[in-house]
């Protein structure tokens, strides 16, 4: 979960998936609905990840769809920190932060964002395989 599941938690999703595949059941959603980031897709494709299908939502369209039937929510930002914390008042999940810059917030050429975000992508990735190796 981030701020506007459009960057970081669609990216972690997508590598979680990746790596992970069927093991573990892995959605991402937002405190809030963004839109979509080009530079994410970029970055993934540059791994082998096609993201292109994602659309941004909410935690609250999640819960409206799916529900929250999580063991663990990793937040990415401190807004989704905070509004994690909220829903476990009511479910029964661990909550995780894990302090991840946001790379749309990097000013420079393209290559530099792109390296900003390449830098969010191999973060994520180490902690990733880190927390849910078996």
């Amino acid at each position: 979960m981030c701020a506007m599941n459009a960057v970081r938690s669609p990216m972690a999703e997508a590598l979680a998936k990746h790596f992970f595949g069927k093991s573990i059941y892995v959605q991402s959603a937002g405190a809030r609905k963004g839109e979509a980031d080009g530079f994410v897709l970029t970055v993934l494709d540059e791994i082998g990840i096609d993201l292109s299908r994602h659309k941004p939502k909410s935690i609250e369209e999640l819960e409206e769809w799916e529900g929250l039937n999580f063991d663990l929510i990793v937040t990415l930002s401190p807004e989704a920190h905070h509004k994690a914390l909220e829903l476990t008042r009511t479910h029964a999940a661990a909550v995780e932060y894990w302090p991840t810059a946001d790379p749309t917030a990097f000013q420079g050429s393209r290559e530099q964002k792109l390296d900003a975000y390449r830098d969010v992508r191999d973060a994520l990735t180490r902690r990733i395989k880190q927390r849910l190796r078996s």
